[in-house]
Parts: structure tokens; C-alpha cells; sequence
């Protein structure tokens, strides 16, 4: 029996990988989703619904199915159940702002560009350093991804609600859209929120705060979280996607700082995308790694024995990790 031949499949799917992120973007651009959603099924339909061309319509609606976006039978398409859940503006947990930050944002897109000379250097070069002072790219991400976090921001405020004393004074390091933050102080009307980050990007999260209602228990220290003061007597700090961006290093540097920040029997937990000890599975916490190769100096996707690691060697113990719904894990520890 004659073995088979090896496909090149795989390396053309991948050199045209930019086709398929492409087209989705333009599929939310349209609201193609949102329409079929609505009760447009056909090519015309679709097309009046979105203000676009017969014949783009249909190749772009057949491309979405090919790539299994879209379902078509006949004439007709339908959403698929990701789809449906994610990618029509009619359903509450629709993704589709964060395609301005993960298909738009320039300067994540160059830095890819330039992925063969941060792999010759072994980081980025700093003119597309993403953690550089102030940069207003995490405008846009607090502007853009608070829906993705959802899933994870529900399942720390489970944690932390899990275990007595009612926490009241929580500090939410690089906050961002604050949304961990809030949905602690949703659910605990004792709770204060101290949130740190850069001054206008923590414009983003006071105004998610209001909308929320929980204004009033929401104070904001704007600065680099490395050289502003935290205070102390905290009961709980969140330190969310943040340490993946900077070497193992500065990690324990910055996690002495949370630790020093708390009381007593305090606690911290730690989001992150962590990959198994092989580096390759699960895949989306894996292939973070690359993420963080092209757009920081030293950043990584950490393992749970290296997270691990580094809160123990900043005075923490009793370190319990917690899978979420979505590809990442929470740590806690205490002081």
C-alpha cells in the first residue's frame, strides 16, 4: 500500500490566515450576523439589510460558511450557534467590539509584521514596546474587550465571594475597563474599589462604574502600577492579564508590591492565558506566547508551576488554581 502524500493544505491555509480574520471583521463591520439574526436569510435580503452589493454579499456570506461562521442550505444562510452567541448584536453576549482592538489596532498588526525581527531579538523593539508608558493602545482595549472578560470577571467575583470575611477594599491593578472591579462591587454592596492604571484609561473604567452604579465606591490611582503608591489594608488585590506582559522577574517585584499591599490573610487573584508544561496545549493559552513575542520586550504565557513560583517567591502561599469557561485560570493566594 503506497503511503499518502503530505498536503500543502495547512501552509495555505495559514499564509492566507489574514483573509479569514479579514472577512470577519467586515462581517461585523455589515452586522451580517446581526441581520441574519433578524430574519434576512438570502443573498438580496442580507445585502438590503446591510447596505452592500448582491455580489459581495454572496461571496462573502459563502466565504463565512466555508470557514463555518455560517451555515448555508440552498439559498439560505443561518448562524451558526458561535455565531448566533457571539456575533449578533441581538444576543447579550456578543463579541464584536473586540474586533477593534484584535483586527484593528495598528500597532498590534505591525508588530506582527515585524514578527521575524522580535524573534531574531527575542522581544519587540521599543518602538512597538505595547507596555510602554501611557500608551493609548489601552484606550482602546478598555474601550473594546470588557465583553470578552465577562465570563472571567463573574467567575473571580465567585471566587472571592466564597470565602468569609465579606471583602471590602479590593485593589484592581491595571484595570482597564475595570469591569473585575465592578462586578465585585455588584455583587458586594460593602465593596471598594481601588483601580490603577494609566489616567485616561481609567477615564474608560469611572464610566463604566457609573453605569454600573457603583460610582460612588469606585476611586481610581492613576500611574505606572510599579512606581504608584497602592496604601495597605487591602483585603483583596486582582491582578488581571498583566503579568504575561513582563519577565518572571518583574513579576515577583510587582507581586512583593500586592503583597506588602495587604492585610493579613489577604488574598490575590491572578488572571492569566496558562499553557500546560508542554507549551503547545491547551492551544489559545499556548499560542499567547507569540502574542507576547511580538508585541513586549519579555513577556510570555507562564505555566502554572512558573506562576506559581513566582508568588511563592513573593510571600504568598497557600496558591490554588481555578479553570474558567473561557482559555484562562484564575491563581489565588495568600498572605
Amino acid at each position: 500500500m503506497t503511503a499518502s502524500m503530505p498536503s500543502p493544505e495547512i501552509i495555505f491555509t495559514t499564509m492566507s490566515g489574514y483573509q479569514r480574520s479579514a472577512a470577519l471583521g467586515s462581517a461585523i463591520d455589515l452586522e451580517i450576523f446581526t441581520a441574519i439574526d433578524e430574519g434576512a436569510h438570502t443573498v438580496a435580503a442580507i445585502a438590503r439589510r446591510c447596505v452592500a452589493s448582491e455580489r459581495g454579499t454572496r461571496i462573502l456570506c459563502d466565504y463565512l460558511s466555508i470557514v463555518g461562521l455560517l451555515q448555508k442550505v440552498d439559498a439560505s444562510y443561518r448562524l451558526a450557534p458561535e455565531s448566533a452567541m457571539f456575533l449578533s448584536k441581538r444576543s447579550p453576549a456578543y463579541l464584536g467590539t473586540t474586533a477593534r482592538f484584535l483586527l484593528r489596532a495598528d500597532v498590534i498588526k505591525r508588530n506582527f509584521e515585524g514578527l521575524t525581527d522580535a524573534v531574531r531579538r527575542g522581544g519587540v523593539a521599543p518602538e512597538g514596546n505595547t507596555v510602554s508608558d501611557d500608551n493609548p493602545l489601552w484606550i482602546e482595549f478598555a474601550r473594546s474587550m470588557m465583553p470578552m472578560m465577562t465570563p472571567a470577571a463573574q467567575g473571580i467575583a465567585d471566587l472571592i465571594a466564597s470565602a468569609p470575611p465579606a471583602h471590602q477594599k479590593v485593589l484592581d491593578i491595571a484595570a482597564g475597563h475595570g469591569l473585575f472591579g465592578i462586578t465585585i462591587a455588584r455583587r458586594n454592596p460593602l465593596a471598594q474599589i481601588v483601580a490603577v492604571d494609566w489616567k485616561q484609561v481609567l477615564t474608560v473604567a469611572e464610566e463604566n462604574a457609573r453605569s454600573a452604579q457603583v460610582q460612588d465606591r469606585y476611586r481610581t490611582l492613576p500611574g505606572d502600577a510599579f512606581k504608584v503608591e497602592f496604601g495597605s489594608g487591602y483585603d483583596v488585590a486582582l491582578v488581571t492579564n498583566f503579568l504575561h506582559h513582563f519577565d518572571p522577574q518583574i513579576c515577583t517585584s510587582l507581586l512583593r508590591k500586592v503583597y506588602a499591599a495587604l492585610r493579613s490573610g489577604g488574598r490575590v487573584a491572578v488572571l492569566e492565558f496558562v499553557p500546560n508544561p508542554d507549551r503547545v496545549s491547551p492551544p489559545i493559552p499556548a499560542a499567547f506566547s507569540l502574542t507576547m513575542l511580538a508585541g513586549t520586550p519579555s513577556g510570555d504565557a507562564y505555566t502554572l508551576a512558573e506562576l506559581r513560583q513566582q508568588l511563592e517567591n513573593a510571600g504568598f502561599r497557600n496558591v490554588a488554581a481555578h479553570p474558567l469557561p473561557a482559555p484562562q485560570t484564575v491563581l489565588l493566594a495568600e498572605k
